[in-house]
């Protein structure tokens, strides 16, 4: 007589988890996938961004269309991302504060480079220093927690002055050059100021300046860049112009971009 066929064993737990896991891996592919398309896509369009083949994409697609993640059009048949998925980026928008995502970093530059950082926001009076950490050995600065930064002189304003398109922040930076003595202009472009650093800023990324606001201080600076593409902050890094590389090509000026690229990510901002 024929041997009757046997029942396969059912999966181990370990297997069954690691298939749990591989599920959830798919679906959290399938639904960043289709957030780089632009938050919607064909299902051709999203099978080819993920790697994986229609029929597959298609199950997960109906999944997270029942856990409201992910909506249909009925028109068009394109999936774009549901209301749950716009309620946890929601909460997610809320909790990236700036000042908190960039705490770490600070604490990382200060102690890989052994200089003096600070995280600065554009005040109602100008950029104003909301977080600052000293090394072991402090350079002797008459700026704290609080303090207001010009615009054209410093680091700081510069990254904020380049990159923050404001009229706020341009009519600002007009009186502080209408206000400023020979000396202080002799520090600045001669052919339009203002629009000459702006380029000069985009073009490196960041700001770096030496003895221009402070005798004896040198200081590099990028902005940080918040989900919508504005510039919400500007992460700084200065010290003694003797023993400080001000370059926008130095090693500083390297790690205090890598930060702020860093920062501007966990804050929801998608580089170019």
């Amino acid at each position: 007589m024929p041997r009757s066929p046997t029942a396969p064993e059912p999966a181990s737990p370990p297997r069954q988890r690691r298939q749990r896991v591989q599920a959830a891996e798919t679906g959290m592919a399938v639904l960043k996938g289709l957030a780089g398309l632009g938050g919607r896509a064909s299902l051709t369009a999203l099978s080819a961004q993920v790697g994986e083949p229609p029929a597959k994409v298609h199950r997960y697609l109906v999944s997270l269309c029942q856990e409201g993640l992910v909506s249909q059009d009925a028109g068009s048949q394109q999936y774009f991302l549901g209301p749950e998925a716009i309620r946890i980026g929601m909460a997610a928008m809320r909790q990236a504060d700036p000042i908190r995502v960039a705490e770490p970093a600070l604490a990382r530059l200060r102690e890989s480079l052994e200089v003096t950082c600070f995280l600065a926001v554009m005040g109602n009076k100008g950029p104003t220093i909301v977080r600052f950490e000293e090394p072991g050995l402090p350079v002797t600065l008459n700026v704290r927690v609080g303090s207001v930064l010009p615009l054209l002189w410093s680091a700081t304003g510069r990254a904020f002055l380049g990159f923050l398109d404001e009229r706020a922040v341009q009519a600002l930076a007009e009186r502080e050059l209408a206000a400023a003595s020979a000396e202080q202009r002799a520090l600045l472009p001669q052919e339009d100021p203002v629009a000459t650093l702006r380029r000069e800023v985009q073009a490196a990324g960041c700001a770096a300046v030496r003895d221009t606001n402070l005798r004896g201080i040198s200081a590099v600076a990028a902005p940080l860049f918040d989900h919508a593409g504005r510039v919400c902050g500007v992460l700084t890094a200065l010290g003694a112009t003797g023993g400080f590389d001000a370059s926008v090509d130095g090693a500083i000026a390297h790690a205090v971009r890598r930060e702020a690229r860093a920062i501007s990510a966990v804050l929801g901002h998608e580089a170019p």
